[in-house]
């Protein structure tokens, strides 16, 4: 192409509205354009870069034997209620109507559609397994769509399912995507961490998320540096220190503590206790049903551990009003001594995290305002329902794994990848005969790579202050040529020249044949991001020219003789 015929609305000036470093260089580069909140258009730059990670990914999923469908992104809501997720996806799915005044959604992802062409023509185990996939629009109603590509309502997903008949297939299957995405991320540039992750409304047994750190990302992954550990917060546990404690007093000793309704403020108050030595009483409502749950005064609840823990669809905390009717005090003044199911009926569960476990000598609040109890042994005062790990993992606790320490950082998911089980073919009735003549439900995996986000993960990863670095394999152009003095006619006869023959050898290649100063020329050919410039000067009277390496800051002249040899020894090892 050349730049002269080829839309490239370049920006001099960052866009106000950008905060993050993908969307403000995307936005300058001439990539997108915002349509409207998490919609954007994606411009012919950014159509090429998002084809070539498409075929990468195409390319890697067909390795494993993956086959390619296109199904329909407007889905009947009876598809979604068998599997039980009409309801569950609640505002996040986009709803309609049609004409005849059905219920439709816009898919956010294909479970149920591809489980149903499975029912209707998988019924015998000589059939598995199987690999599907697709590369498909996606619409998801995000509540806050935010930095640029990184969290948008419309989107290009490739999600892939596997059709097995036990979980030694399944497991083989999730294997072989873990290897296929491994290196997928790998040829597209990326660093990355596969982590351990909660399964959340998608349910199965277990999945990992691939995750490319920056600090543009909303997730937070706890990693062990000794053994390479790594979790999604959501998911990670932790070793902490073993807390001895004193006796304490018989029975729990109730005391006055007017005007206090925090850890931090009971912890200052005289006769209080620190942080470690409460009990923070916290009240949620889990798929309409009042739970207690009780953890430490210092740590955090995590609240997808606990949606994991109770099965919950619908989780949040209990409103002032609610936790009064329940327990006759308000937040501040919780506490589990004398709450049990049978005498406190509006209680579902009491739990506990394990943390607490053993622990004497605590605080609590009395359930009545104005009051704390002190002397509180768990196992003598308190009747816990359930004991789980409900607490965040933090930067700086034991590794869980072996006697390294955890730390912690930013990340975006790229790809996740799950074991669903039978989720889905049991709700739906996916069912094959198998060797021995029984019918069972087909075992299911299900994959998933964002393939825009991903692209606005490598521009997080690969950018300077002059703008964005692609790496080879998904660069929209390979080689940019850019003639200094548009005037000179051997400089462009050179360049047409060269333009032809790295044509000829299915190089994408960029010709700057604007009739622009150099200093502009070199600023948007940085700003692009595309990984080798020629520049061709003065000096090609004498066969010299410039070869610049975006990626490295490397250049140096080379004579024209070799540089077909030179450009395509780049590529070749880079691409890869």
């Amino acid at each position: 192409m050349r730049w002269s015929q080829l839309f490239i609305p370049t920006l001099r000036e960052d866009p106000a509205e950008a905060m993050v470093i993908s969307h403000r260089l995307l936005l300058r580069a001439g990539y997108i354009r915002q349509l409207t909140a998490g919609v954007y258009s994606l411009l012919p730059l950014a159509q090429r870069v998002r084809l070539k990670v498409i075929d990468v990914i195409r390319d890697e999923m067909n390795r494993i034997g993956g086959q390619e469908f296109l199904l329909p992104a407007l889905h009947p809501s009876e598809v979604w209620k068998e599997s039980g997720r009409w309801d569950v996806m609640g505002e996040n799915m986009f709803r309609l109507k049609d004409r005849k005044g059905a219920d439709m959604g816009l898919g956010m992802t294909h479970e149920e559609i591809f489980t149903s062409i499975a029912r209707n023509a998988v019924n015998s185990y000589r059939q598995l397994p199987q690999i599907w996939y697709q590369i498909q629009t996606k619409f998801r109603d995000e509540a806050r769509p935010k930095s640029g590509l990184l969290r948008v309502r419309e989107f290009t997903m490739k999600d892939a399912y596997s059709f097995d008949l036990d979980s030694d297939g399944q497991d083989a299957a999730f294997e072989a995507h873990h290897s296929a995405y491994t290196k997928i991320f790998t040829r597209c540039g990326l660093r990355f961490n596969a982590v351990q992750a909660s399964s959340g409304a998608m349910g199965g047994s277990q999945s990992t998320e691939f995750m490319a750190r920056t600090a543009a990302g909303e997730d937070l992954i706890a990693n062990c540096p000794s053994c390479g550990y790594a979790a999604n917060v959501e998911k990670a546990e932790s070793r902490i220190p073993a807390v001895t404690d004193q006796e304490g007093p018989e029975l729990p000793e109730e005391f006055a503590t007017p005007g206090i309704h925090t850890i931090e403020e009971l912890a200052a108050f005289p006769g209080g206790a620190e942080a470690e030595r409460q009990i923070k009483t916290l009240i949620y409502v889990v798929d309409e049903k009042i739970v207690m749950i009780l953890i430490r005064g210092d740590h955090e609840l995590n609240e997808t551990k606990l949606a994991d823990i109770t099965g919950g669809i619908a989780v949040r905390p209990a409103q002032p009003d609610e936790i009064v009717q329940s327990l006759g005090a308000s937040p501040g003044s919780l506490g589990g001594v004398g709450v049990t199911t049978a005498s406190h009926p509006g209680i579902s569960i009491i739990l506990a995290d394990e943390a607490l476990r053993g622990r004497r000598d605590m605080t609590t609040g009395a359930n009545r305002d104005g009051f704390h109890l002190r002397g509180v042994s768990i196992d003598r005062d308190i009747v816990v329902g359930r004991w789980a790990g409900l607490r965040s993992a933090q930067s700086g606790e034991g590794c869980p794994v072996c006697d390294g320490t955890l730390d912690t950082f930013k990340a975006v998911e790229i790809g996740h990848i799950f074991k669903l089980g039978t989720k889905y073919s049991e709700s739906m009735g996916a069912r094959v005969l198998a060797p021995d003549g029984r019918e069972i439900p087909i075992v299911m995996g299900s994959y998933g790579i964002g393939v825009e986000r991903m692209m606005a993960a490598v521009v997080e990863q690969s950018a300077d202050d002059a703008g964005i670095i692609w790496p080879m394999a998904i660069a929209p152009f390979h080689v940019i040529i850019t003639p200094v003095n548009m005037k000179d006619q051997a400089a462009l006869a050179a360049a047409d020249a060269l333009y032809t023959d790295l044509r000829r050898h299915r190089i994408d290649v960029l010709l700057d044949d604007r009739d622009e100063r150099a200093g502009v020329k070199f600023k948007d050919a940085d700003l692009v991001g595309i990984p080798l410039r020629v520049t061709i000067g003065r000096k090609i009277g004498e066969g010299i020219v410039e070869l610049v390496d975006r990626g490295t800051g490397e250049s140096g002249e080379i004579a024209v003789s070799d540089l077909m040899e030179k450009i395509l020894t780049i590529i070749e090892a880079r691409r890869r």
